[in-house]
Parts: C-alpha cells; sequence; structure tokens
C-alpha cells in the first residue's frame, strides 16, 4: 500500500511517499520537493558488529546524471566516482543524524540518498536530511527524531526560507540548519560579512520551521512506522568497570592536565597501557571493554575539570586562545605563501594564480560549469605523529577544504577587477585541534603575499562546548582533545565586520539560543584577537604580484573575427602561442585571455593578434610582403591572412620609366611600401606602391599595445559563474 504526505514548506509542496519503492530496506521514503525527486533507503544489520568501540553509521549521496537529463562524461559513460558535492552533501546529511542514535549501538547502519531529479529552486540537499530522517523514523532502527533541515537566505535585508535559485542569487547568506523539536543539532553557512545578531536571527528563524517539520514527520511515524526493535546496547561487565575505575582513575587525572600535547599523550598511554596490562589477568579477552571504561574515565576528568573549576587541559581558562604567530614569503618561486602557528596547530598555505583557462569544470548536478576558485586541504599522517598510507583525498579533506573555500570566498576580488583562476593548498604540518581554521588564516596571509587585493583579511576559531547538567561551558579555540571529549564543534570564520563561514556540529542532542548566542559573541572575540595577530605579520596585500605569476592582458574582438585568431585546425593561434611562449584563452563573446610571465612576450601576442583581426582601411599606408607574382600585377599581403594586388601600372620602376616585364622590378619576398586605394564590392583590395610615394609605412598595430594587467585587470567570463557556497 503506498501512502502520501504532504507538506507546504516555502510555499512549494513536500511529499512524502512510502511502501510502493525499495520495500526490503528497513525503511525507505521517496521525497518530492517541486520537481526535486529523491529516494531515500535506511538499513541496518540484523546483529551489532563484533569486536568495534565505536557506531558504525555510513551516508551515501548517490548523483545520477540522469536527474538533470545528461549522459555522464565519462569514458565508460556512467557515474564514477562521488563528485565533491556529493560528498560534502553526505556529510550534510550525516552530521545531524549520528548524534540521535543511542549510546553503545553497534549495528550497521546505511543510509543510502539516490537523486532521481533536480530542480535546481529546490535543492536536493534538503530532500536527502529531511528523507533520511523520515526513512529512519518509519523503520524498527533505533532512532531519537525526527530531524528537520531547511535553507535561509537574507535578500534586502529579509530572511528567506528555502531561496530559489534567483534569490539565492541576490542572498548574502546561505545558511542550512538541522535540529530536532527542542534543539539546533547542525548549522553550515556561508555570508558575506554577517553580523552575529543577524545570524543567530537566521539560525532561530530557520529553527522554528525545522520544528514544524518535526511535526509532520512525527505525523508520518505514527501513521505508517513501525516499532523499534529491541537491541542490546553495549557496556563492559560492572565488575571490569570497577577494577579499572580503581587503578587508573588518579594517576589519568595527573597525566591529563599537560600543557604539551605529546607528553599528556606519552604520559595518559603509559597508564593505559599498565592498567590493560594489570587488568588482563582479570578479564582476559576484554580489551576493548577496558579501553571503553579508560576513554570514559578520560572524559569525565576533563569535562569535570571544565565545568568544575574552569581548568582546560592545557591550564588555559575558558575564554583563552593559544599562542599565535604567522610567516609569509617562506617560497621564492611560489605566488604567496602564509605560515600560521596556533599552539601545536601549524598550517602552510601555498597561493597559485592562473589563467582562465585553468578554472575547474564541474560535472556535478547543479547548474554551475566551472571554478574559479579551488582550495585543497591536505592532512599527512606525520601531523599527528603517525604512520599510515598516503591515500588521496577523503570525506574530512574535502570536507576541510570546502569550509576553508566558503570563509575567504566572499573577500576575494571580482573576476571584472581580477581575472586570475586561484587555487590555494593548505598542508596540515601540525595538528592538535582546528586545523580548518588554521586553513583559513594562513590562506588569508598566502593571499596577501600573493598580491591578490582581498576585500578584508579572513581568520578563524573553533569553538566547543561541554554541558554537565546545570553547567555549562563555552571554550574558544579548541585542541583536539576537548573536540574530542566536548558536546560541540563549532567554527567560526569572518573578517572584522562580520561572519564569512560558519559550521556547527553536535554531539549531544542539541544546543539552545542562549548557547549559540555566547559561543558567538566568543567566537568573534577570538577572532579579532587572532586577526590582529596576523596583521602584524603583513598588514596589507603586497601592491605588486609575485614575478613569476602571470600577467594578463584582455583584448576585445569582434566574435566574427575569432576564427582568423583560431585559424584552420587551430593553426593560427599555436604558431602564436609557439613564437611568444603565452598562453591564450578565447571566449564566445570575442574576449582573448593573453597570459605571460613574460612582458615582451605578452606584447607581441597582442600585436599579433590586433593584425590578425583589424580590418584593412581605405586610403592608409602599409608595409607589405610580396606573395606572389602575375603578369598584370604582384599580390602583397599587408596583414596577416589578408592580400592586396598592385598591379603593374601602380609599382614604380628605378629609373621611373615604363615596365616591361614584373619580374624586372619586384620578386617574391620583397617588401613595399603601398597604398589601399580600392576596396570593392566583393572585398577585393587594389594597392598602389606609386600613391604610397615616400609615406612611412606601418603594419598597422599600435607596438605597445594595451596596459598589462598587474594586479588587476579586465574582466574573464561573465559566463562562467563563480564558486559554490
Amino acid at each position: 500500500m503506498v501512502h502520501k504526505f504532504e507538506y507546504d514548506l516555502a510555499g512549494r509542496p513536500l511529499v512524502v511517499e512510502s511502501g510502493e519503492l525499495a520495500a526490503q530496506a528497513g525503511g525507505s521514503v521517496l521525497i518530492r520537493y517541486g520537481d526535486t525527486v529523491c529516494l531515500v533507503a535506511a538499513t541496518a544489520s540484523k546483529e551489532p558488529r563484533q569486536g568495534v568501540d565505536f557506531f558504525p553509521l555510513t551516508v551515501d549521496y548517490e548523483e545520477r546524471s540522469y536527474a538533470i537529463g545528461k549522459i555522464p562524461g565519462s569514458v565508460f559513460r556512467r557515474e564514477g566516482r562521488p563528485t565533491e558535492k556529493a560528498i560534502l552533501t553526505a556529510r550534510l546529511t550525516d552530521r545531524p543524524l549520528r548524534p540521535l542514535f543511542p549510546e553503545g549501538f553497534r549495528n550497521d547502519v546505511q543510509v543510502v540518498t539516490t537523486v532521481l531529479s533536480v530542480d535546481h529552486d529546490n535543492p536536493p540537499e534538503l530532500c536527502s536530511i529531511i528523507g533520511a530522517s523520515a526513512a529512519l523514523s518509519i523503520s524498527d532502527i533505533p532512532f531519537a527524531g525526527p530531524v528537520g533541515a531547511v535553507m535561509v537566505g537574507l535578500v534586502g535585508g529579509d530572511l528567506v526560507l528555502n531561496p530559489t535559485r534567483a534569490q539565492a542569487a541576490e542572498s548574502s547568506l546561505h545558511l542550512i540548519v538541522a535540529g530536532t523539536r527542542d534543539a539546533v543539532i547542525m548549522v553550515e553557512a556561508g555570508a558575506d560579512e554577517v553580523s552575529e545578531e543577524t545570524m543567530l536571527e537566521a539560525i532561530m528563524f530557520a529553527h522554528k520551521h525545522v520544528r514544524d517539520l518535526v511535526g509532520f514527520q512525527e505525523g508520518i511515524a505514527h501513521s505508517i512506522g513501525v516499532p523499534k526493535r529491541q537491541v542490546a546496547l553495549h557496556r563492559p561487565p560492572e565488575e571490569l568497570e570497577r577494577a579499572v575505575r580503581e587503578h587508573a582513575t588518579a594517576r589519568l587525572a595527573v597525566a591529563v592536565m599537560n600543557e604539551d600535547k605529546l607528553e599528556r599523550e606519552v604520559h595518559t598511554a603509559a597508564v593505559m597501557d599498565e592498567t590493560r596490562a594489570s587488568i588482563a589477568e582479570s578479564f582476559p579477552e576484554q580489551s576493548k571493554d577496558v579501553d571503553t571504561v579508560l576513554h570514559d574515565i578520560l572524559k569525565e576528568l576533563v569535562r569535570d575539570s571544565i565545568v568544575r573549576k574552569g581548568r582546560r587541559p592545557d591550564g588555559r581558562s575558558p575564554a583563552d586562545i593559544r599562542q599565535v604567530s604567522g610567516a609569509v614569503g617562506l617560497l621564492r618561486k611560489a605566488h604567496g605563501t602564509g605560515l600560521f602557528t596556533r599552539g601545536q596547530t601549524q598550517v602552510l598555505t601555498i597561493a597559485t594564480l592562473g589563467c582562465v583557462g585553468d578554472v575547474q569544470r564541474l560535472f556535478d548536478l547543479s547548474d554551475e560549469e566551472f571554478k574559479r576558485y579551488m582550495h585543497h586541504y591536505n592532512f599527512p599522517p606525520y601531523s599527528v605523529g603517525e604512520t599510515r598510507p598516503l591515500r588521496g583525498p577523503g570525506r574530512r579533506e574535502i570536507g576541510h577544504g570546502a569550509l576553508a573555500e566558503r570563509a575567504l570566498e566572499p573577500v576575494l576580488p571580482d573576476e571584472e577587477d581580477f581575472p586570475y583562476t586561484i587555487r590555494l593548498v593548505s598542508e596540515v604540518l601540525a595538528s592538535n585541534g582546528s586545523t580548518s581554521m588554521a586553513s583559513v588564516c594562513g590562506s588569508t596571509l598566502a593571499l596577501m603575499d600573493a598580491g591578490v587585493p582581498i576585500k578584508a583579511p579572513v581568520a578563524g576559531v573553533a569553538m566547543g562546548l561541554v554541558q554537565e547538567g546545570d553547567r555549562v561551558a563555552v571554550l574558544s579555540d579548541i585542541q583536539g582533545l576537548e573536540d574530542h571529549l566536548g558536546d560541540m564543534d563549532f567554527k567560526v570564520a569572518g573578517t572584522e565586520h562580520g561572519i564569512t563561514a560558519l559550521q556547527m556540529d553536535i554531539k549531544s542532542q542539541g544546543v539552545t539560543e542562549s548557547v549559540l548566542r555566547q559561543a558567538l559573541s566568543q567566537a568573534k572575540a577570538g577572532r579579532l584577537h587572532i586577526l590582529g595577530k596576523m596583521l602584524e605579520v603583513i598588514p596589507a596585500p603586497r601592491p605588486e604580484l609575485s614575478p613569476y605569476a602571470p600577467r594578463i592582458i584582455v583584448l576585445q574582438i569582434d566574435p566574427d573575427k575569432i576564427r582568423e585568431v583560431i585559424g584552420p585546425g587551430g593553426k593560427v593561434i599555436n604558431k602564436i602561442i609557439a613564437e611568444t611562449d603565452v598562453q591564450i584563452d578565447i571566449e564566445d563573446d570575442g574576449r582573448i585571455f593573453i597570459a605571460s610571465v613574460d612582458e615582451d612576450g605578452a606584447r607581441r601576442a597582442v600585436e599579433m593578434i590586433q593584425n590578425l583581426t583589424q580590418d584593412v582601411e581605405l586610403g592608409r599606408t602599409y608595409r607589405g610582403k610580396v606573395m606572389r607574382l602575375m603578369t598584370f600585377g604582384a599580390f602583397v599581403e599587408i596583414l596577416p591572412g589578408k592580400e592586396g594586388l598592385v598591379r603593374i601600372g601602380e609599382l614604380t620602376s628605378p629609373g621611373g620609366g615604363r615596365i616591361e616585364r614584373i619580374e624586372d622590378v619586384v620578386k617574391v619576398g620583397d617588401e613595399l611600401t603601398v597604398k589601399v586605394i580600392e576596396i570593392d564590392r566583393q572585398g577585393r583590395i587594389n594597392l598602389s606602391q606609386r600613391a604610397a610615394g615616400g609615406q612611412p609605412a606601418g603594419p598597422g598595430a599600435d607596438p605597445q599595445g594595451p596596459e598589462l594587467a598587474k594586479t588587476r585587470g579586465p574582466s574573464p567570463l561573465k559566463r562562467r559563474r563563480g564558486n559554490r557556497r
């Protein structure tokens, strides 16, 4: 039997159907929002996974090219590895769900969203989150949902629920909020320097609509849901737990309070190893349970010290920021470098400026074709003192890079003023908390070192939270241990004027408005402190680009002349590139982008293109080359690809007499100064050497050309869209 439920969300129908598709999954729904359609299925294993001390949840977001009426462009003509957008959406779906499963639940749970159709006014990201929540809610899988999710924009000073594509283009805020009826669980935002007050107002505005969506799903679960299965939530035996606590608690309390991360890890590891060895005699083959209790003890000690004494493991008070330092210009051949160190977290970011043709082409389900700005994040194992195989970027690396990218995008110069493709690569050299925000700070330094005229410097700080009953502690600049054992990871990046990016994940079952308000206020103070330290390193972008960065010249020609610049089979443009060692990109509207680190080569390329594209002018004198001879005259090339005829009577002889044979006065390869005396209706050009007389000849191109772009230049690609939020 098919069940259908409908809800009005921002004036568009949200329809949830169940009972017809994917009937063998634990719970499945077909969710429609406008013409966006996703199938979401949630399934759990029958038995818990043995020998693990974590909850094995997997969330997959499957894009299908047919959803936008396209055939995949790969060799195999089928979808391959997930796109960055798919990975980010899978993470977005996972984050609000994960805290709502019971502690100790060890059954494998898999949630799969398959995107069947995309309407760009109604984002599939929301369908994935809401659909996953609905599928879990109607299944027998233990889940403390439902979860609702909405988007919020800020258009003309007004908050807009689930903005359409046109509204999003005008919005200064791109916010996604997910939560339960009682609290906010997940926040993801990009913004154009929005104030903390406006951000909080937007989050609470979103949560009001989230509560309504939760109520809608509760009705669905009540109508068609099945009873939740009874599962055995794993806990260590009481006798083992008591023995471990008696043996390790006092010693761990001393070991964990240490300013240096590596020393703390050595001391706590020694206590844990000794405890395992001692307990193993009485409880053989229960090492995982011993580890669980040791982790619980460590968590309790750290949290108790923070909420009762206001003392963090490294001795700081809740609002203190670790020591900050930075440096620029470390790599001479790089276009820009920024080294940022905060405590024991250190990130080196390298900025590279490329040409228009270096933009990234996108192959996901969005309506954007190109990406001008890319931020890549690398997290090698040595940054945390470990050894493991090096792989390609995982979900974490892609997510952190996207967050830093979102934080910096609002301050980048417009394409009209700075026609460059920008790539930032953040190399994490050492990690002890919030490398993503350190990447933001290092990237700002690198951009300014590269001479990129950013609108304002950006810094970021990660906030944490510890809640024990009525006691709440909001922590600034959290280190790794506090992130691992705390209740919140709240990252805020922005300028001195406002927020540019925000990401919040909750490990408990949500936070209230008062906690959010305190976290935002404390984050602002921390951000401004870090910004001040960064500006001591480099107070403003350098006035000139690196000598190793390309300079870009932009020419505008008649679009009908593009074929003359390209030539048959690309012969002409390839010749220009080979002779001048430049890079050339041509747009359909007639804009030509010439990039080179060699100024002379760029100017020669400009001259060659101008000669190719200019029209022959009646009455103008040219210096041309004889290409071929006929009995009645000589054909002279006066511009590349443009020839005119000098009849025998219009040639001059050394003695001034009558010319009997044309070979007597000219030969192929000679250069002549000629004047255009006629262009007939068929476009044929007649020239005269006599009429040119002693007038000076020229090639018809300004040898100076346009001014070479240094830190700015006319715009590249209007048709290319900017980065996504």
